[in-house]
């Protein structure tokens, strides 16, 4: 049963924790009180594995549809990216369904039907081509991913195997209205590569890491509060973004940025930077590590 408060809270140790993307369901089985914990993917953890293949897809200047369904195959999440084919949202949604009712890559499949077993193609409710990968997190399957229209059938898998990978970011999962727990040596792993720790509806929580300068950005709906951890940082805010580009839902980013304000960013140094606002990591002396509360 879920509690009627929303604290989040970490330990005082630093650095930071892995992504709390899942939703931990207690389900009641009999009324014994027999009981089954399981995992559930939240629409949070669905954008995440989605946002993995894409940012793969967008690296490599390719195209694909991503589909996340949960584990009975029931769409969560789709993006289908410039250019892609106009059947790869369907293909890629029927990929991710067969592997997660199916419990088992889609190549599993193909391969069987290649090998001989073509009586595979019999079933109606498989889709027996690679590109759907199961999600999996504590040993349990809470979902599949699948990928049509990017360059051949072996993209396709690769970008769904990237995609399902980005749950080795998820933590033991808690609701909007649960008290969030996060213990130090998640903290310390996630500051290893930089890690979403939570995903809210109205917040989210990030474990950021910078070796390098980074790109101007503006969130429009985002507030971000910076708690500076480790490094220096010229960081600048305001101004004009030059030749900005839509990289992902509410949000722009780009090269440049003309005018604003320039201050050097020390351990310790907390900044605000209100939605519609270019920000930028200028000049990074690293690593730099931070936390970032995202306010919707």
């Amino acid at each position: 049963m879920f509690q009627d408060k929303d604290f989040l809270m970490f330990r005082s140790a630093l650095p930071l924790a892995l992504s709390a993307l899942l939703l931990t369901a207690t389900t009641s089985i009999a009324a014994d009180a027999v009981r089954a914990d399981k995992h559930v993917l939240t629409l949070a953890g669905a954008r995440i594995v989605a946002a993995a293949a894409e940012a793969e897809a967008r690296r490599l200047s390719t195209t694909g549809a991503i589909a996340v369904v949960d584990d009975g195959g029931n769409l969560l999440h789709l993006v289908r990216l410039d250019n892609t084919f106009p059947a790869g949202p369907a293909v890629a949604i029927e990929k991710a369904k067969t592997a997660a009712t199916f419990r088992q890559p889609t190549r599993n499949l193909e391969d069987a039907v290649k090998n001989g077993r073509t009586s595979l193609v019999a079933v109606s409710v498989m889709t027996p081509l690679a590109g759907g990968v199961p999600l999996v997190v504590d040993g349990q399957i809470v979902g599949a991913v699948g990928v049509s229209g990017a360059a051949s059938a072996t993209q396709d898998e690769e970008l769904a195997k990237i995609a399902a990978a980005a749950t080795e970011t998820f933590t033991a999962a808690v609701a909007q209205t649960s008290v969030a727990y996060l213990p130090a040596k998640d903290v310390s792993a996630a500051f290893m590569k930089g890690a979403v720790l939570l995903d809210q509806s109205n917040y989210m929580v990030h474990a950021s890491r910078r070796d390098a300068e980074g790109e101007v950005e503006v969130h429009d709906k985002d507030t971000d509060i910076i708690y500076m951890l480790e490094g220096t940082t010229t960081f600048v805010t305001g101004g004009t973004i030059v030749d900005g580009k839509m990289t992902a839902a509410d949000e722009v980013r780009g090269a440049n940025v003309t005018g604003g304000e320039t201050r050097l960013l020390n351990k310790g140094d907390v900044i605000v930077v209100p939605k519609g606002t270019p920000h930028w990591f200028k000049h990074v002396n690293g690593p730099v590590l931070y936390y970032v509360v995202k306010v919707r």
